[in-house]
């Protein structure tokens, strides 16, 4: 048995691409770019002929129906309600996958109809594909569905570990969804991979005394999570559409049809560096640069029914910043603003800037730090004040005069400043660097809490 990771670092997951019989493939947990399952299959010499959806995810679309147009089956729990064509297994089913056996365990927690995937050999594991119901380090969070239902799935959890996964053998390969970056972790280690046995002796969850103190910690070390995480979830029980994989690419628009859609109520979305987005940009557009991590501020940040129009820098990935959006159920793309920057200042339109400094030069003003709560706890600079980016919108609270915003590189505090900017705020600085940069310039201890 052979298994491929492909890793989507910006949301911090895992797919599978599994080797289970001689030229055959299967694709655990898709996501919505097919482009990577095909490429790898095609040069593993692979037909992908399954496709295993452990549950119905909250934090991406689902490929699973991009992977059906090539020719694959969906395997998916009976209880998900899928509404396209699919194989329903529960608890305990098996199905012959022409070398390997796939066996569905049931592991409700994360989601109620959480399936975890177990591959034998005969009789014999050879590994388990977890989901989110076991993580190296953790297991993923029981309230993505609804607040009266995160203690009770919580102990499913915690009997779906111990009575369930805990039953195999501790050299059994663990191969999770969910992983560290992920906002359905909760916690989770930076190990991709693991072992039945590694999680019995090391994971912290795992140490708890009994159902109640698992319960506790696990709820205890659960953060915030983006909003779309609320609507996902029917996406992918109905089924999204399918683009294959060059979906249409971007339409060009001059900056008098770029006005017009503002005027209409499109989102901009300026994609660029912050340098440059600090240097001149269309006042009122958000700040979010084009990197691994787009999807999920653009998931947070912007509401899903706009009609959605960039500002991009020449050089640039349209494929990507199209992929991206597309993984988090963004589909109303309108275009992006022909020429960039440039071609709005030939036209002498209006722009805003706002200021980039270097970590070490933190200057007049109060300093606002827009990490998660777990990162500004970890340590952060002396005085500074908490302030969620993901909550930045309800910042009416804030002191008046200069801000100085700042996160661990500078990209969370630009899309910061340009969401105080659209709600009015001016006088603003953006720091380059995180925390850790600012001690080893100054020499200064950073303050925890």
């Amino acid at each position: 048995m052979n298994v491929l990771p492909l890793i989507d670092e910006g949301l911090g997951n895992s797919s599978y691409l599994v080797e289970v019989a001689a030229g055959r493939g299967m694709v655990v947990d898709p996501s919505r770019d097919p482009t990577p399952y095909l490429g790898a299959a095609e040069a593993s010499g692979l037909e992908i002929v399954w496709v295993a959806e452990t549950h119905l995810h909250a934090d991406f679309v689902s490929g699973v129906r991009e992977l059906v147009t090539s020719g694959a089956t969906v395997l998916a729990a009976r209880e998900a309600e899928l509404a396209f064509p699919h194989h329903g297994l529960a608890d305990g089913d098996a199905v012959d996958l022409g070398g390997l056996r796939l066996q569905a365990m049931a592991t409700p927690g994360h989601t109620p109809e959480h399936l975890s995937f177990v591959l034998l050999d005969g009789e014999a594991p050879v590994a388990v594909f977890t989901g989110g119901a076991l993580l190296p380090g953790g297991a993923a969070r029981t309230d993505l569905i609804a607040p009266d239902l995160t203690e009770p799935l919580a102990r499913a959890l915690y009997r779906s570990i111990g009575e369930r996964l805990l039953t195999l053998p501790d050299a059994t390969p663990v191969y999770p969804t969910h992983g560290a970056g992920s906002f359905c972790s909760a916690p989770a280690d930076g190990e991709r991979v693991t072992t039945i046995g590694r999680e019995r002796e090391t994971n912290p969850l795992l140490g708890a005394k009994g159902e109640d103190d698992f319960v506790r910690e696990l709820i205890d070390g659960f953060g915030t999570y983006p909003g779309y995480f609320s609507r996902l979830r029917e996406v992918n029980r109905r089924g999204p559409a399918v683009y294959g994989p060059h979906p249409p690419p971007l339409q060009e628009l001059r900056p008098d049809s770029v006005q017009r859609l503002i005027d209409e109520g499109a989102e901009l979305i300026d994609v660029r560096p912050i340098r440059d987005f600090g240097a001149g940009h269309i006042p009122g557009s958000l700040s979010i640069r084009l990197r691994p991590a787009f999807a999920s501020w653009l998931g947070w940040l912007v509401p899903d029914d706009r009609s959605l129009v960039f500002v991009l820098n020449a050089d640039q990935d349209r494929d990507d910043l199209v992929h991206q959006c597309l993984k988090v159920g963004y589909e109303d793309l309108a275009g992006e603003l022909a020429g960039g920057m440039a071609a709005w200042r030939e036209e002498g339109l209006a722009e805003a800037r706002v200021g980039v400094e270097e970590i070490a030069e933190v200057g007049a003003g109060t300093v606002i730090d827009v990490r998660q709560a777990n990162e500004y706890a970890s340590g952060h600079l002396p005085g500074a004040l908490h302030a969620e980016l993901g909550a930045l919108r309800g910042a009416g609270d804030l002191p008046p005069g200069p801000l100085t915003l700042m996160c661990g590189h500078g990209e969370r505090a630009m899309t910061g400043a340009s969401v105080l900017e659209r709600g009015g705020r001016r006088d603003l600085v953006v720091l380059r660097g995180g925390a850790q940069d600012w001690s080893r310039a100054t020499g200064r201890q950073l303050a925890v809490s």
